[in-house]
């Protein structure tokens, strides 16, 4: 009988990349399929039967789980907690966890739960792990020491997902980069000597994925496409050849270095083949940070030309941009900013620099005493890193926000995006980009952007888009509105991370309301202690501020929720400190007074209105805040029962 293994990739979170916003206006439930456990799942011996539970897609159902003999979860660091939840349940079910990835293979040292971790490239750890396995020797750790030859790497399993899922699906030409950013953790994953695959060998996977059915968007994960050039000028004649012979099937798009915009017939072979994107890591125009940060390719030219020179060939250009390093001025959002307007790149992922473990900046950022806490992988959702930087946290954070909140405003992306147009070749653009197959999807696209943004609050501006797209490049329409579609997650998404810092902040003034109160409360009179426990409703938990609150915290996507519940634990917290020195307070006022009659009346009747006072402003949270104050609630009440107990006994003596 086979054994039976079962494949989890667990949930991402909200971010620019996720596009959930868009995912059912489109039809799909994902942007990308998990290439990862594809890949390895076409590693195992055929006694295995293989299933794949993609979380951004499905529901992991504790039924999957008690049926599989092993349990494989791969994961980003930013896919931390629901990575977390999954091997929580896999205990519970008492089922072996085997982890592999980037986060697993960067921080296994911190994570508990986990039987078998496979670090690094599974090519030549998963065989040995397998046999130990099947023997009862299973390690708790698998690392390999040599890079694996990618060559002998077999196709992706393709029927473990349903691309109907999908928006893009992805493939895999090589591993490792020859550069040496200073916080980049893919060559410490795969190593600087890129490793390709060979063309016959790539042309056959994508031969794969077109027996699946499958035609539109396709994603190269490659993290430097081009970091050994001479190899991918031999594999995009291939492609160019198959994807002919077929009318462009594919739309591919493809990260790679600034460098790019050096080589003209690279340039033209990517074309050819139907590219018609590329991500570039641009990170800053400030040629100081990029020096000190290791990425001299970018300093070899103008940033600006370089991109205009890829536009201009008829790629468009995403790019990733990053705030934060040693030697950033206090002006670099606005010089990030006028970089990104002037650069014609609608979609400018923006985030704050963080350190990854096992990158050379972790390491100097350690030895330099600087890291403060291991990060989420998220960069753009929380206002703050995990090392000290040498700007202000404050100034940092207030400038971000300021330039996210500025880059994606339907202004200043539509203008982005009328720029791309006017510099896209004529005849020459989107070769290969609107196939009969992906015609459909056009369609609905158009529709999904009409119904949602013409009524907008910037409906006017997007109209004037639309408008303006047609007058420049009437033949890119359909990619006019593609992009404002894609305008409207990043616009939700910007204001949804804006509000649920604004919100965090509205919890971080109840907190300083609180510990403004503990002083005042280990010194005062009974009379002047029991009315701050009432101004304490009016001005900290007052009834409109806590209605504003629930208000933003019911606007809030759910994704966005979580972003509040540290400080609201910590509120809660506070809240405990809170009724601990003002029960202190009140008893050591109690005991110096003599015990009578009209005292413990009074007494009475305090503890009374204190009980039914708390009591209403529990019941006038939310439901979703409650939570976060059952056992302050019930601390508070003991409280009491306890003063007014101690209060009677001394009268009745």
């Amino acid at each position: 009988m086979k054994k039976k293994i079962l494949m989890v990739y667990p949930e991402t979170p909200m971010t620019y990349w996720s596009f959930k916003y868009i995912m059912k206006l489109v039809g799909r439930r994902s942007a990308f399929p998990p290439l990862g456990l594809m890949t390895v799942a076409s590693l195992l011996p055929d006694s295995f039967d293989v299933t794949l539970v993609d979380m951004n897609t499905e529901p992991l159902k504790e039924g999957a789980v008690k049926q599989a003999d092993l349990v494989f979860v791969s994961a980003m660091m930013i896919q931390k907690e629901s990575f977390e939840r999954v091997v929580a349940l896999c205990n519970r079910l008492g089922k072996t966890v085997v982890a592999g990835g980037p986060y697993p293979s960067g921080s296994y040292r911190n994570i508990a739960g986990v039987d078998h971790f496979i670090l690094g490239e599974a090519e030549t750890i998963l065989p040995r792990f397998i046999e130990e396995w099947e023997r009862g020797e299973a390690r708790p750790v698998y690392a390999g020491e040599t890079r694996p030859d990618i060559t002998k790497t077999p196709p992706p399993r393709f029927d473990l997902v349903k691309h109907r899922r999908y928006t893009t699906m992805s493939l895999q030409y090589s591993r490792g980069c020859p550069f040496n950013c200073e916080f980049c953790d893919i060559i410490e994953l795969f190593g600087r000597v890129p490793r390709t695959k060979t063309p016959s060998q790539f042309v056959a996977e994508m031969d794969a994925l077109y027996r699946t059915g499958y035609r539109g968007p396709l994603f190269i994960v490659d993290d430097n496409f081009i970091g050994n050039r001479k190899n991918v000028k031999e594999l995009l004649i291939d492609v160019a050849r198959w994807q002919k012979e077929r009318e462009y099937p594919y739309m591919i798009t493809t990260e790679a270095s600034v460098n790019l915009a050096d080589d003209e017939e690279l340039m033209d072979l990517m074309m050819d083949a139907g590219f018609n994107k590329v991500f570039l890591g641009i990170e800053t125009p400030v040629a100081e940070s990029l020096e000190h940060a290791g990425k001299k390719q970018n300093l070899k030219g103008s940033l600006l030309g370089a991109v205009e020179k890829i536009q201009r060939k008829g790629m468009e250009v995403t790019a990733g941009f990053i705030i934060g390093f040693d030697s950033d001025p206090e002006n670099v959002f606005d010089l990030q900013i006028d970089f990104i307007r002037e650069s014609g790149i609608p979609m400018a992922m923006a985030g704050l620099l963080i350190a990854l473990p096992d990158t050379r900046l972790y390491r100097r950022l350690e030895a330099e005493g600087r890291i403060i806490k291991e990060t989420s992988g998220n960069n753009t959702h929380t206002f703050s890193t995990n090392f000290i930087t040498v700007m202000d946290g404050v100034q940092l954070a207030s400038g971000y926000k300021m330039l996210i909140s500025q880059i994606y405003t339907p202004k200043e992306y539509f203008g982005r995006c009328l720029t791309l147009m006017e510099r896209m070749p004529r005849g020459r653009a989107g070769r290969g980009a609107y196939s009969f197959w992906t015609m459909l999807l056009v369609v609905r696209i158009f529709f999904s952007s009409v119904s949602r943004q013409v009524f907008s609050s910037y409906g006017k501006e997007y109209l004037e888009y639309l408008a303006a797209a047609m007058r420049i490049r009437p033949g890119m329409f359909p990619k006019a509105v593609k992009l404002a579609l894609f305008g409207y997650h990043f616009f939700r998404i910007t204001k949804e991370i804006l509000a649920a810092d604004d919100l965090s902040a509205s919890i971080e003034t109840m907190r300083r309301g609180l510990r403004n109160r503990v002083d005042r409360a280990l010194a005062g009179r009974l009379e002047d202690i029991v009315h701050d426990l009432f101004a304490l409703d009016r001005e900290v938990f007052g009834k409109a501020f806590i209605a504003a609150a629930r208000k933003k915290y019911r606007m809030l996507h759910d994704d966005f929720r979580g972003a509040i519940e540290e400080p609201m634990r910590r509120l809660a917290e506070d809240v405990r400190a809170y009724i601990e020195a003002m029960s202190l307070s009140l008893r050591k006022t109690l005991e110096a007074r003599a015990p009578a009659a009209d005292s413990l009346r009074e007494m009475r009747a305090y503890c009374r209105a204190l009980k039914l006072r708390a009591r209403k402003k529990y019941r006038y949270l939310s439901r979703d805040f409650r939570v976060y104050f059952d056992e302050a609630l019930e601390l508070f009440e003991r409280r009491v029962d306890s003063l007014l107990s101690d209060y009677e006994g001394r009268y009745r003596v």
